[in-house]
């Protein structure tokens, strides 16, 4: 059986420092910044909405939206969510694209296509193999659901806009650097991957908080 590759808050800040002693880079970012929060995040239903609403617009957009939600529904759950109407959605903030996307994220769910349950004990691939079957879901979602919710430690999503311009920023990279070269670069970074983007995801964040 492959074994599963995952971080946890008892190993977190160690790899974060075996991480620092491979980049200065990464170094720099600690020193300045400390180290980056362990972004964690439920393994339901609720999350997978959270994080397609989260595809091509702010967090703080995509929050809203899900606080409409929950004021709604309370509990977010399949069955309740499939009760309401393009209208009731609308009123949530959710695009009419998002309202098919996470429609059929529910109807999968209930129809057993797509069993949450079973995702934590399942090689990296095979989540990813699952998560893609759903209309909407594509490798960035997965990307996310591997590392904010299995913990998945060695996962870099070259589709994030935010990370690749942090790496740009933290690395003094061309803007025009491509996509295949940045993860050329985070291949020094494995079996690590998931963490050194939590410190350049922290690094973004920090400098425009700053500003």
């Amino acid at each position: 059986m492959q074994t599963l590759q995952q971080f946890s808050k008892q190993n977190f800040i160690s790899i974060c420092k075996q991480l620092s002693k491979k980049d200065a880079d990464l170094k720099r970012v600690i020193d300045e910044n400390g180290y980056p929060p362990m972004w964690q995040r439920k393994a339901n239903f609720e999350t997978l909405i959270h994080i397609i609403l989260e595809q091509q617009v702010s967090l703080a957009a995509a929050m809203a939206a899900l606080k409409k939600l929950k004021e709604k529904l309370g509990t977010i759950t399949p069955v309740k969510f499939l009760a309401l109407s393009d209208e009731d959605l609308r009123r949530c903030y959710f695009s009419r694209q998002k309202i098919i996307y996470t429609r059929h994220l529910a109807e999968a769910i209930l129809n057993k296509n797509l069993s949450l349950k079973k995702l934590p004990t399942t090689p990296d691939e095979t989540v990813r193999t699952e998560l893609l079957k759903i209309k909407g879901i594509g490798n960035w979602t997965a990307d996310v659901y591997l590392m904010m919710v299995l913990q998945r430690s060695d996962l870099f999503p070259a589709g994030d806009i935010a990370l690749i311009k942090s790496i740009k920023e933290v690395k003094q990279l061309h803007q025009h650097t491509s996509k295949e070269e940045i993860l050329q670069l985070a291949e020094n970074w494995r079996p690590y991957r998931t963490v050194a983007a939590f410190i350049l995801w922290h690094a973004y964040l920090c400098k425009r908080k700053k500003k």
